[in-house]
């Protein structure tokens, strides 16, 4: 029996709530899985589909982690639990100690939410919490070395990547779909990201105006949703580029993956924002199993996603000049083909079958 305790999961949207989804249904593979998780709109439906047992916390946010670590505590106390995973420290961090004691845990770390200032309040309360855990998860080798320098005990941190099990297969209706909505573009461009300040649209839509002197025919395609919408629209017409630029959301699963796979190039170049930072980039992964290779920034674990010059390319995502001057190497020579054919290789390295074995080696 395998327990999972968490703050993010689907139907709500995001890396992280992605992430834990994948290890719940590959663990079913392996055992029994009780899945512990917040509640969201269309969350009983989303259940009723699932493979998983999920028992689902709602109410006020304050309150919901003390009842959600109660329902774990008792669940744990009445049955033979083979390891406990958590999604955040704010997970375990009312978990008791003897409810911990006899069984092997793991809490997940990601970047943004241990980036707090050693000594201050959130920083004491997460190294507290971390030292319930038998190991701390961390999501790439920049996600480790942050938390190493605020304060976490480095014997227990191993590094374990996101699992990856795209590509998901479409239809030709909305194969033709995609085909219809790029038409004879080139290059087409695209990004998958929530649409906030971190994921740096803005200067991807400046570059996308650099380059249309070069490409002529270029598109970008933006899927996603966020605070940064009402900007980006007004940028895109002060730009004038209301014909190359589509920003798209509440997009079925099949037609991203159409648009994916109809893409040239994959474009996220991450900047550090309010402490917030890209801490692996398991989107790059996703284009790349459909043989479409990225570019990213270089303020975090995205070198752990991308082969700097064999699977895409890592920028400066501060500067518009290394973004564009990346863009165009990206399509010399032909380059995006022989990036995309290595990408794909080197996207199989991150299969959920293969991941999960790290995890099971560990308990």
């Amino acid at each position: 029996m395998f327990v999972i305790s968490t703050r993010n999961f689907p139907p709500d949207v995001g890396g992280i709530q992605n992430l834990m989804e994948g290890l719940s249904n590959v663990l079913v593979n392996h055992g029994p899985v009780k899945v512990f998780a917040d509640s969201f709109k269309d969350s009983e439906t989303y259940d009723k589909n699932s493979k998983l047992s999920i028992e689902r916390v709602s109410g006020f946010k304050f309150l919901k982690k003390y009842r959600k670590s109660n329902l774990v505590n008792e669940f744990v106390k009445k049955n033979n639990v083979r390891a406990l995973f958590f999604d955040h420290w704010k997970s375990i961090e009312n978990i008791n100690n003897q409810t911990l004691a006899n069984t092997i845990t793991f809490c997940l770390i990601h970047s943004k939410e241990i980036n707090h200032p050693i000594g201050s309040n959130l920083n004491k309360r997460m190294n507290k919490a971390f030292k319930k855990a038998n190991y701390i998860i961390a999501n790439s080798n920049f996600t480790k070395d942050l938390s190493i320098k605020l304060g976490l005990n480095e014997k227990n941190i191993k590094v374990i990547n996101p699992g990856c099990n795209h590509p998901i297969k479409f239809s030709n209706f909305f194969k033709k779909k995609a085909e219809d909505l790029y038409k004879d573009s080139y290059p087409k461009i695209i990004t998958i990201a929530r649409l906030d300040k971190r994921k740096n649209h803005e200067k991807i839509l400046m570059t996308i105006k650099n380059l249309k002197a070069k490409f002529p025919k270029i598109k970008y395609i933006s899927i996603g949703e966020g605070d940064e919408r009402s900007n980006l629209e007004k940028l895109k017409i002060e730009l004038g580029l209301e014909n190359e630029i589509i920003l798209l959301n509440n997009v079925e699963e099949e037609f991203k993956a159409a648009l994916l796979s109809n893409s040239n190039l994959f474009l996220m170049p991450s900047i550090i924002h309010n402490k917030s930072v890209e801490g692996f980039g398991i989107s790059f992964l996703e284009a790349a199993s459909y043989k479409v290779a990225s570019i990213g920034g270089n303020c975090g674990g995205e070198r752990d996603s991308i082969l700097d010059g064999k699977t895409g390319y890592i920028c400066d995502g501060n500067d518009l000049n290394s973004i564009y001057g990346s863009v165009l190497k990206f399509f010399e020579n032909d380059n995006c083909k022989v990036l995309g054919s290595s990408a794909f290789e080197f996207s199989r390295n991150f299969s959920w079958n293969k991941i999960i074995k790290k995890y099971l080696d560990l308990i």
